[in-house]
């Protein structure tokens, strides 16, 4: 399978996983917890389920690297080639009944993120991305049955519009970084959502500098934001990579389009 039919793969399976979430939400469910506290569902479960069994079959040599899975029976070593899975990111978010909660399906290739999609179950939107095809890569976002481009946006030149997190806030680290920046607006929004409304040219900076984020967290939004003309960076400017042990990620920087040199 080459990238696209990988791409079209993954956008079926997060539909078929949000089609499953909205069932869910709509018969009702029990919150409970797993070993960190955080919070869980049936709708995680099943999500994830469908997830690894379409994922496995249609290539059952590439390690699937899920959330759910790893919280039950431990964190398998990377390979080369994975899949990084987050079947409903944002669990707090559909807990307490809003909407900004997603699936993430990303491909991981030597360390880095080649391929992401991010479905919003709450709505039908799905975004999807290939890295380096072409120019800046392939981005888009599906909504209302038609597929339209999507690219990062350069800096207005109004000031940044900045996406903290509605869940996992460190203000004042989040202040640190933005002292010497011009920002316009600042948004509060659970997920990764974040990096598809980057993605979309709707923001331009989003600061994640606490540590203790999960990869599967942020690989697919990574790829799509990438494949758009954004850049996920660590603390030390470098490219956010995968497979670090315990697919912990440190403090990153998620950025809208550069201006040209």
């Amino acid at each position: 399978m080459d990238s696209t039919a990988l791409l079209e793969l993954a956008v079926g399976l997060a539909r078929d996983a949000g089609g499953a979430i909205e069932a869910v939400r709509r018969a009702g469910f029990a919150i409970e917890r797993k070993g960190d506290a955080s919070p869980v569902t049936a709708a995680d479960r099943l999500a994830e389920g469908i997830i690894t069994e379409g994922l496995l079959k249609a290539r059952p040599d590439w390690l699937v690297v899920g959330e759910e899975a790893c919280s039950e029976h431990g964190m398998p070593a990377p390979e080369e080639t994975f899949w990084l899975v987050d079947p409903l990111d944002g669990t707090r978010e559909f807990a307490a009944g809003r909407d900004e909660y997603v699936t993430c399906i990303a491909l991981i290739r030597a360390g880095r993120p080649v391929l992401g999609v991010i479905g919003v179950p709450s709505n039908g939107d799905v975004y999807a991305g290939i890295v380096g095809s072409g120019e800046k890569g392939l981005a888009w976002v599906e909504r209302g049955g038609a597929r339209h481009p999507i690219t990062a946006r350069l800096p207005p030149t109004e000031g940044l519009q900045l996406l903290d997190s509605r869940s996992h806030r460190d203000d004042e680290a989040t202040q640190a970084f933005c002292r010497d920046l011009i920002i316009a607006g600042t948004t509060r929004l659970g997920s990764a959502l974040k990096f598809a409304w980057m993605a979309e040219g709707r923001a331009d900076v989003m600061p994640r500098l606490n540590s203790g984020i999960m990869e599967w967290d942020t690989a697919a939004g990574q790829a799509l934001l990438e494949a758009a003309g954004g850049r996920v960076v660590d603390a030390a400017g470098a490219p956010l990579t995968y497979g670090k042990p315990g697919y912990r990620n440190p403090g990153f920087v998620a950025w809208g389009a550069m201006p040209p040199a």
